[in-house]
């Protein structure tokens, strides 16, 4: 997959294709080569950030400590790297 890359720690990392202002924080599948997030929380402040760490550490079931944006930080296009989850757990984020 390319939106998911085990990092040589053995860390994950997402390449992830953010959506603010939407209706509701959700998983909406495959943008190109990576996972689309639509967020609730507006892209003002870092909310948007903020909110996308408190997702993915809820749905991947890790503190938010275990999530760390990489890169991307004022962009749609972001990269995430997640500690302390399996593959599987991730991959079915994007239905398999």
């Amino acid at each position: 997959m390319d939106w998911l890359n085990r990092a040589a720690d053995g860390s994950l990392v997402l390449s992830l294709h953010i959506q603010p202002g939407a209706k509701k924080t959700e998983i909406a599948g495959l943008h190109g080569e990576a996972l689309k997030i639509r967020l609730a929380a507006p892209p003002v402040d870092g909310k948007a950030n903020a909110a996308l760490i408190a997702f993915l550490a809820k749905t991947c079931g890790v503190p938010r400590s275990a999530v760390e944006l990489v890169s991307g930080d004022t962009s749609r296009t972001k990269r995430v790297r997640l500690t302390g989850v399996d593959v599987a757990t991730v991959e079915a984020l994007a239905g398999g």
